[in-house]
């Protein structure tokens, strides 16, 4: 009985995340389409310079001025990376990847989907400089697309490939949270990185002495996003840090963390996300020609998402299947993790993201060929996924009875 009862807010929490993502996925199309019809009309103008409007808040000496666009991808995507840290916390307490037998499979398809098209990428690129800062573009999932697709089939997805397809793309978020930490923060202030890590480990403080208002956690996160803008470290990292110090469970057995997570799905889905996609998809299509899809730049982006994501997923999930690691999920074949696979080559939301970074100081020309592979890659990832899981997965009841 004791098991039933956690199990049930598990699967229904799974059952609303799926829900949510995929809607939530529908709209980020909508809004892409609206972005790209805004770039390519005679709105183009207006559309730039609302990306281009000064936006300043100043406290005393603390000022933050930045254009409309950093706003969004420096303030409300930390938002989502806030989330992100939820999610992942949750799930290493007490969800897929709290045991080394559910992780091992999506855990080796995400580094196999994150090392070949990295490689390619590099390949291609190899000679210049520049372009080699966009290695990691074609190595992230869009989680809401992905999901949005494999949860158009219904309940032709058996759970278990659903649930293989979020642990991968959580795991790949993890990673690209690394690689960002890593590979694209500049120009450190150490002054400002010790007063984000006297924030930092007052939250671990206060979680540790069993403080569970979880509006204490935000405001606090709020001052270790600005010392983490201003140290030079990318702002969203702030996000993820804060919310692993939410704690899981307060003396009476509620659970903050999720609480908080079921109250931020909607808003992230349904606003943060959409607004997103709406300022960094409006590519100008004016100038698109032969030369600008061969670019190695644009060819790497896309060869990368179309080709190795899936590669490496399937075949570093099939060498742990080899060795005995590991079993396909139940009731999933190898046709329909392809197709997963194909899915986790839509980059779009986490790859825009990454490419900002990348050519946030470089050439225009470097971002504009960037957002052209990923847009060009995702699209062609997503009609493989769907005609491969279309093929793969079993027939709904209607379907058979019309046949």
């Amino acid at each position: 009985m004791e098991k039933q009862d956690k199990t049930l807010p598990i699967a229904e929490a799974l059952r609303e995340f799926l829900e949510l993502e995929t809607a939530g996925g529908i709209l980020l199309i909508a809004c892409v389409f609206i972005a790209m019809l805004t770039a390519n009309s005679p709105l183009s103008g207006i559309y730039a310079s609302l990306l281009d409007l000064t936006v300043a808040i100043q406290v005393g000496t603390l000022v933050i001025n930045k254009p409309l666009l950093l706003w969004v991808n420096d303030g409300l995507m930390a938002v989502f990376f806030f989330l992100i840290g939820l999610e992942i916390k949750r799930e290493i307490m007490d969800g897929e990847l709290s045991s080394y037998d559910q992780i091992i499979l999506p855990g080796m398809g995400a580094l196999g989907g994150m090392i070949v098209p990295a490689s390619i990428y590099i390949w291609l690129n190899m000679g210049d400089a520049v372009a080699l800062d966009g290695w990691a573009i074609p190595v992230a999932t869009d989680i809401a697309f992905a999901l949005a697709l494999l949860g158009s089939f219904g309940a032709r997805a058996p759970t278990s490939l659903k649930v293989f397809l979020l642990t991968l793309a959580i795991l790949d978020d993890l990673a690209a949270i690394t690689i960002i930490a890593l590979f694209y923060s500049a120009d450190l202030s150490p002054a400002m990185l010790l007063i984000g890590g006297m924030f930092l480990i007052t939250a671990v403080a206060m979680n540790r002495l069993g403080v569970t208002r979880t509006s204490t956690y935000v405001l606090l996160g709020v001052a270790l996003w600005v010392a983490v803008l201003k140290s030079g470290v990318h702002a969203t990292l702030a996000g993820v840090l804060i919310a692993f110090c939410v704690p899981m469970r307060d003396k009476e057995g509620h659970c903050p963390l999720r609480e908080l997570e079921h109250n931020l799905h909607a808003p992230v889905a349904f606003v943060i996300l959409p607004v997103f996609a709406f300022v960094n998809s409006g590519l100008s299509l004016g100038g698109v020609s032969l030369d600008a899809l061969m670019h190695p730049v644009t060819l790497g982006v896309t060869t990368g998402l179309v080709l190795g994501k899936p590669l490496g997923i399937l075949v570093f999930t099939g060498l742990v299947a080899a060795l005995g690691l590991a079993r396909l999920p139940k009731d999933v074949n190898w046709t329909q993790l392809l197709g997963v696979a194909c899915a986790c080559g839509i980059g779009f939301t986490m790859s825009l993201f990454i490419a900002g970074l990348a050519f946030e100081h470089g050439s225009g020309a470097y971002y504009s060929g960037d957002r052209l592979g990923i847009l060009l890659g995702s699209f062609l990832s997503a009609l493989a996924a769907w005609v491969l899981l279309h093929f793969s997965l079993p027939k709904a009841a209607g379907d058979s009875q019309q046949a």
